[in-house]
């Protein structure tokens, strides 16, 4: 089977047209994709809390963080088609970790809860089932300080970023959502799921990365469980039509998925594109769909 291996070479930063591609798939067949961690690999231990208040990776512009793998060429795709890609498999590595530092958004600068303002790393070892973390480590007055923790939390892996190269914009795997994709975040986007992309270059170009252990319903402080992964997917083709913006198919239920500002729009895009779809392809009329 076809693999791309974690490397310097393979990881990218931005969803860009112009990078060669770093492997060629025909449709239907099936294809690895070994991703990294979104801190580019840079908390393993404890002891790495020291580098939480300036990490290396931030200091680069773009932010060298939330790399993403690719990208990979799909034989056949074309402009204009969309991409429908079948995540088969996700397996985590052992360990993975969440933090925060100052500034971390909403609470990192909290009046009412000061110990928030502290750098902290959270290492979750893969044990079963579940995500362990037993402890917390905290970057304060020059130094590590260990602290008790105790959380067990179920699995449930998924791609955080996945998306296609867009169409003139390069855009940053860190900040960049669109049509094409990005960093959503979306937990449905997990094994069994199909996703559809549409396609604005020849091949797709198809980047993947920002795959997480476990996450609520958002990145509250910033960060999810972040983890090293390996990826295997398989991709078709619908030829000759473009969705409005990346949607999911699953066995149960269909998903529409928008991004904008403030919140309410996209909510709303995402809810007038879902009408939409029923209306196009579940033969809905208008006032079902609504």
């Amino acid at each position: 089977m076809k693999r791309i291996e974690r490397n310097r070479k393979s990881l990218k930063y931005t969803f860009d047209f112009h990078h060669p591609p770093a492997l060629k798939v025909g449709l239907g067949e099936s294809f690895i994709l070994e991703t990294e961690d979104a801190p580019s690999g840079t908390y393993r231990t404890p002891e790495d809390a020291a580098q939480l208040p300036a990490p290396w990776y931030l200091k680069h512009s773009p932010p060298q963080a939330n790399p993403v793998t690719g990208p990979v060429f799909v034989e056949g795709v074309e402009p204009g088609d969309t991409l429908v890609v079948h995540i088969e498999q996700l397996e985590l590595d052992s360990q993975g970790a969440t933090y925060w530092r100052p500034g971390h958004k909403p609470l990192g600068d909290s009046a009412k809860w000061r110990e928030l303002s502290t750098p902290t790393l959270v290492m979750g070892s893969i044990q079963g089932d579940d995500v362990v973390m037993e402890e917390a480590a905290t970057w304060e007055d020059g130094k590590v300080r260990r602290h008790p923790l105790g959380l067990r939390v179920r699995k449930s892996p998924f791609i955080g970023t996945i998306a296609v190269a867009s169409e003139r914009e390069v855009e940053t795997s860190i900040f960049g959502q669109g049509s094409w994709g990005g960093n959503l975040d979306v937990r449905d986007i997990c094994p069994g799921t199909r996703v559809l992309i549409p396609c604005y270059h020849e091949g797709g170009l198809l980047y993947v990365g920002d795959v997480h252990a476990c996450q609520g319903d958002t990145e509250f402080y910033g960060t999810a469980m972040e983890i090293r992964s390996v990826v295997t997917l398989r991709c078709e083709v619908i030829k000759h039509k473009q969705v409005a913006f990346m949607r999911l198919e699953k066995d149960g239920s269909i998903i529409s998925l928008a991004s904008a500002r403030p919140l309410e729009e996209a909510v709303w895009r995402a809810s007038i594109q879902l009408m939409e779809w029923l209306i196009d392809e579940y033969q809905c009329s208008p006032r079902e769909a609504y």
